[in-house]
């Protein structure tokens, strides 16, 4: 394609401006002078640029049909063809026949030698299978995708490849790196201003941020999100949007602003393949917020049209789930407790229902249940749950629980166990930001007081439950709310709920389930010891350096007092310490951690021992959580493969460099000395410099010193230094490079070529840390660290006496091998494709690609100079060409040259590699039948003769096998 319609439809595309890649695109197809890769190069991205503006049906018309095995065409276009075809299959709801199709084009891809084709089909497979749900399935296409399209410079999909891994990461429940993950993409996609990107990250952040209970800045992310995708101009995404942010509304009760933006959203018009998706998740919203208000038609309605919506999108089986716990929900709205039975048992039993959904069945049916009169059923239902529930990952399944277990301990007359399992199920939803399920908790207590006789802690309760049922419409539990305050006017006064003195054991228990998540931990050991000890106030604080105090938790006051007030009793005079006590809990990871206590009068004999017990308590569940936060998760304790490169340059797309990378990672924090050991030319140096950037010292020097051609003198003045006149020629003092890198990594290559007679003053610095500059009479002590590396057999020349045992092992605490890159040919294309982009952006040529037979060349080559050989190579290449040529076998140098295509097409691909047999077979069916039809010149029948084949047979060989680039048919 001609290179300024090319570049400026690529550039286009990049930010997300689909109409006007159109145009450019458009334009560019009425050249004459386009060859065939050009016009399936074209049609790729003019199916892409639809795609970007909704429109399917324009993007298959643009595409055209499915391409056919004997077009003779790059194969790297013809994986462009079926990546648009499988994405459009995916859209269009037929995602097995989407994933064929992607499988389809990383072949070809990968044939081709193409990062950036491997990369995109890596991606969209990633995003075919987490439709699927099979998270590890995407993690593995996701890293295979970043490696390529970071060889590739792709920053517009790197984006949406980090993007797509902070989700994964948050469906696994590790929210800190999914936000990592979504900050690199916002990063990426500003660099690109890919305007459509942003915003889907940011939506994506605003989900993040919901589950890390931070609601103002969800909120804030989906707005901004809303406003990003109207500024994209995308329907589909403007409709997921305002679908985000009105489920998140719908979560932090603000249900007349999710109201707005649901409506909002189905008013946007979007092409059926995409709307009807969103529809659903809209019409579900809607169906809970009429839940909450009691209006159970209008929720039936809304549920029909979401399940209309996902049958017909038929990619939404996820969704589906989302749908029956809502029309159990109804039913038990309804007050028809059997069916609600009926449906929640279904659902909980239902093959392959995701475990959340199964648990959230299992709680309608104990609540179900409970409504039929039945409480030892489900007291059993709630026995079986428990050991099923994780907390931390389940905060709100966890909330709804404890809510239910409170009221069987209720029916049954333990109130002393049911207020806390009330009290605790109230701080889960507080802290989730979930008004609605925090008001029932209050509605329960409030019921719990009244039929204890205990007027004013029921008023109280029950008055915070009102407050919210009134500002979201729940008329049913609005009306429960005063039909218990109607029965508290008409109770005697003087009864008691709540932590009572011989209830210490119900009071440690509830610490004990708080410790699941620390910020539970801290509303709940604030208030508990609030209630227990009869304190006016109570106050969980950190001590953080420069005498400031941060409020994790308070009781009984609001935050800025509770900072006075700490500030009084850690800080303050003896004066303004009365009435104050202070008891240490541990540390926190900013500083010591302290409880605070403001009490009316001194804490008498029998509560101060209460105190010590739950401070006590509360230090071990905090503990716990910092021990639990120290163990990783059991699919995370293989290391979790980093998207981001260690260091520019650093390509890992192999098994064997992924296991140099795992051990870079493990050696981060700690100073130990490495040795690396490897061939000439395998990137040692960039290992060192890896090593060095993921360690304490990174903000220091790295300083790198060849040991290979200096003399024994030479040696000891550069590495230890010197004094002015101690020796001829030293005419200034001179540090040398140990005293250089103070503070930082000092990386001594080829070490195996260090003169012997330097080496006992190397030991002696690895042992002691001290130096003896030549001339000085007193050694100095520095701190540096050592990373060394070598080509030679090091254990051979310590046998023959050229390097000291001692020094070997001292420098050898972590020996780190750096394949060679016969052994890890995969990486040949990503590496090829970086070093080709460095060096045309390095000499101002841009557009500079490498021909299928050269990579083929590179692919088949054995490289004795690994690494370092191949960056010359194409560097070489690169200085001899023109901007916008193509780099084949002929501009090659005399190692490599081979004299036509044909030649490069009969060097034996993928050599060194692991192999099926089912791989090796089609492999020798391949070079058989081209090499028969090159003899027979292409003549179909004569080759199918030679083969012993019929013609259909051999038909139905070459298009399994999608043999292109063959002469023409002769008969």
């Amino acid at each position: 394609m001609p290179a300024d319609y090319f570049a400026d439809a690529a550039r286009a595309l990049e930010r997300g401006h689909g109409a006007d890649a159109v145009d450019l695109l458009l334009a560019a197809a009425k050249r004459p002078d386009l060859s065939r890769d050009d016009r399936a190069q074209l049609r790729a991205s003019l199916a892409e640029a639809w795609l970007l503006q909704d429109d399917v049906a324009k993007a298959a018309a643009a595409l055209g049909s499915e391409p056919h095995a004997r077009e003779r065409l790059n194969p790297a276009r013809v994986s462009d063809l079926w990546r648009m075809h499988g994405r459009i299959a995916v859209a269009g709801g037929e995602a097995s026949r989407g994933i064929a199709f992607l499988a389809r084009a990383l072949t070809l891809a990968e044939r081709a030698h193409d990062s950036r084709a491997i990369g995109l089909a890596q991606y969209e497979l990633g995003i075919s299978y987490r439709q699927i749900g099979d998270t590890a399935i995407v993690r593995e296409h996701i890293t295979k995708a970043a490696s390529a399209l970071h060889a590739a410079g792709d920053r517009r999909h790197l984006a949406m490849v980090h993007s797509l891994s902070g989700i994964t990461q948050a469906q696994e429940g590790r929210l800190d790196e999914a936000m990592a993950a979504l900050r690199q993409a916002e990063r990426l996609a500003v660099m690109v201003e890919a305007g459509d990107v942003l915003a889907t990250v940011c939506g994506n952040q605003a989900n993040v941020a919901l589950m890390q209970h931070r609601h103002e800045q969800a909120l804030a992310l989906a707005e901004r999100s809303v406003e990003l995708q109207e500024q994209a101009g995308t329907p589909h995404g403007i409709g997921v949007a305002l679908a985000s942010l009105g489920q998140i509304c719908v979560r932090l009760g603000n249900l007349a602003r999710a109201e707005q933006a649901l409506q909002r959203a189905l008013d946007v018009r979007s092409p059926a393949q995409f709307r009807r998706e969103t529809t659903g998740a809209v019409f579900d919203s809607l169906a809970q917020i009429y839940v909450i208000r009691g209006a159970v038609d209008e929720a039936s309605t809304s549920l029909e049209r979401a399940r209309a919506a996902y049958g017909e999108s038929r990619t939404s089986r996820w969704y589906l789930w989302s749908i029956q716990v809502l029309e159990a929900r109804v039913a038990l709205r309804q007050n028809d407790a059997r069916l609600a039975l009926t449906r929640s048992r279904a659902l909980a039993s239902a093959a392959g229902v995701p475990v959340v959904y199964g648990l959230q069945g299992d709680l309608i049916s104990a609540e179900a249940l409970l409504s039929l009169g039945q409480p030892a059923e489900a007291q059993a239902q709630l026995e079986g749950i428990l050991p099923r529930i994780h907390p931390t990952a389940m905060s709100g399944i966890w909330g709804e629980f404890l809510r239910l277990r409170g009221r069987l301990h209720a029916a049954a007359g333990r109130a002393t166990e049911a207020y806390h399992d009330f009290g605790q199920s109230v701080s889960v939803f507080g802290l989730l930001g979930e008004r609605y399920q925090a008001a029932l908790g209050h509605l329960e207590l409030g019921r719990l007081a009244a039929a204890a006789g205990a007027r004013s802690k029921a008023t109280h309760q029950l008055q915070e439950a009102s407050r919210v049922f009134d500002a979201l419409g729940a008329a049913p539990e609005r009306a429960e709310v005063d039909a218990v305050l109607r029965s508290v006017n008409n109770t005697a006064a003087g009864g008691y709920v709540g932590a009572s003195i011989d209830g210490d054991d119900a009071i440690v228990r509830r610490l004990v389930d708080a410790s699941a998540m620390p910020a539970l931990l801290e509303r709940e050991g604030v208030t508990a010891i609030h209630e227990a000890c009869e304190a006016r106030a109570v106050a969980l604080v950190v001590d953080l350096p420069a005498g400031r105090i941060r409020v994790l938790a308070a009781a009984g006051t609001d935050l800025e007092a509770a900072r006075a007030l700490s500030e009084a009793a850690l800080r303050g005079s003896a004066a303004s310490r009365q009435g104050l006590e202070v008891h240490p809990i541990g540390r926190d990871a900013d500083g010591p951690r302290f409880v605070v206590l403001s009490t009316e009068r001194p804490v008498p004999p029998a509560l101060r021992q209460r105190l010590r017990t739950l401070c006590a308590v509360l230090r071990q569940g905090f503990e716990l959580c910092q021990a639990r936060e120290r163990v990783p998760e059991a699919g995370a304790v293989a290391l979790e493969r980093q998207l981001e490169p260690l260091i520019p340059g650093f390509v890992c797309a192999s098994a064997a460099m992924q296991r140099v990378t795992d051990q870079i990672q493990r050696l981060q924090g700690n100073d130990l000395n490495v040795l690396i050991t490897g061939e000439s030319g395998t990137g040692k140096d960039l290992v060192a410099r890896a090593i060095h950037a993921g360690s304490p010292r990174s903000g220091n020097m790295f300083l790198p010193y060849n040991c290979t051609s200096a003399t024994r003198e030479l040696a000891d003045s550069q590495l230890f230094g010197h004094r002015r006149g101690s020796f001829t020629g030293a005419t200034s003092d001179q540090p040398g490079v140990l005293r250089t890198a103070v503070g930082g990594t000092l990386f001594l290559d080829e070490v195996g070529d260090l003169p012997i007679d330097v080496q006992p003053k190397l030991l002696r610095f690895l042992e002691q840390g001290e130096v003896l500059p030549v001339g000085e009479t007193r050694p100095q002590r520095v701190d540096v660290r050592v990373v060394a590396a070598t080509n030679a057999d090091l254990e051979q020349r310590v046998a023959e006496g050229k390097f000291r045992e001692d020094l070997f092992y001292r420098l050898c605490v972590i020996r780190i091998h750096v394949p060679p890159l016969r052994e890890r040919r995969e990486e040949i294309p990503h590496l090829s494709t970086f070093f080709l982009r460095d060096a045309s952006e390095r000499l101002g040529k841009p557009g500079v690609r490498l021909s299928p037979d050269t990579l083929d060349i590179f692919d088949a080559f054995t490289w004795p100079g690994n690494v370092r050989q191949l960056r010359n190579e194409v560097q070489r290449a690169v200085a001899l060409t023109s901007a916008h040529d193509i780099i084949t076998p002929e501009m090659l140098s005399s190692a490599l040259a081979v004299p036509t295509a044909l030649d490069a097409r009969a060097l034996p691909r993928g050599r060194g590699r692991r192999t099926t047999l089912a791989s090796a077979v089609e492999k020798l069916e391949r070079e058989m039948i081209e090499s028969a039809l090159q003899r027979s010149r292409g003549n179909i029948s004569q080759t199918a003769r030679a083969l012993g084949l019929t013609r259909r047979g051999l038909y139905l060989k070459m298009n399994r096998l999608e043999l292109s680039n063959l002469p023409a048919e002769a008969d």
